[in-house]
């Protein structure tokens, strides 16, 4: 499986994820009737935890660094 997903992106995915999640439960946060749109964070922890971006392979985008090709 090849992967899309950098480790600077990775770690900003798992950050917002985070987040996100965080505003999804209603502990520390007012509960505003629009929470439950937190668990979307769920998606961005999955593609960090995985390294691969559906939306990145379709629009052939890759964070990864380039291998050096080897002669």
């Amino acid at each position: 499986m090849t992967t899309n997903v950098g480790t600077i992106d990775r770690i900003l995915r798992i950050i917002l994820g985070l987040a996100l999640i965080a505003f999804a439960i209603p502990y520390g946060f007012p509960q505003v009737g629009w929470n439950w749109i937190g668990w979307v964070g769920i998606v961005p922890i999955l593609t960090a935890v995985f390294g691969l971006c559906p939306l990145y392979s379709l629009l052939g985008i890759s964070t990864c660094p380039r291998k050096m090709s080897q002669r």
